[in-house]
């Protein structure tokens, strides 16, 4: 039997003050890259958005490092995702004591990493240690009751 291992580990940035528009121009040049490759693009990339990813690359590559035991040079960004998040409302004071409201977007930003030195299925069949012990059937024969032939219950007195 196969069993689907765990290769893959997640960092998750919420609320990030950044509009998600803004944020899914620099996710999209490093989707499906390398962690090698992913960091030099972040760190000569002119945006502001570069350096809340970077360091969200940089955490899933600590928990893939420390939950799996994964080598950094083996690890693929196999997800990246951003969606917006809350719109923090604020008002900017004006002449003639008017205000103006301001919208400060928020983004969440999901990373999500693979080894892929790692086989994805395990084969169950070989490990002796997973496998429940085998109980031996007990072997019944099937026979017929009739209760209508030995008078049944309602006879008894």
């Amino acid at each position: 039997m196969l069993n689907k291992r765990t290769t893959e580990v997640c960092a998750l940035g919420q609320h990030i003050p950044m509009s998600a528009h803004k944020a899914r121009r620099v996710i999209d040049q490093i989707r499906g890259r390398s962690y090698e490759e992913t960091l030099m693009i972040l760190e000569l990339m002119p945006y502001r958005a570069c350096y809340p990813i970077f360091k969200l690359v940089y955490s899933a590559a600590a928990n893939a490092s420390f939950n799996m035991g994964s080598n950094e040079a083996n690890l693929v960004i196999s997800k990246a995702e951003v969606n917006e998040g809350t719109t923090v409302k604020r008002l900017k004071p004006r002449a003639r004591g008017r205000s103006y409201p301001i919208q400060k977007p928020t983004c969440h930003i999901t990373i999500v990493m693979k080894d892929r030195s790692l086989d994805e299925y395990i084969d169950t069949n070989s490990i002796t240690w997973l496998q429940k012990p085998k109980r031996e059937k007990k072997h019944t024969t099937m026979s017929y009751y009739d209760m209508y032939s030995n008078g049944g219950t309602w006879d008894k007195k």
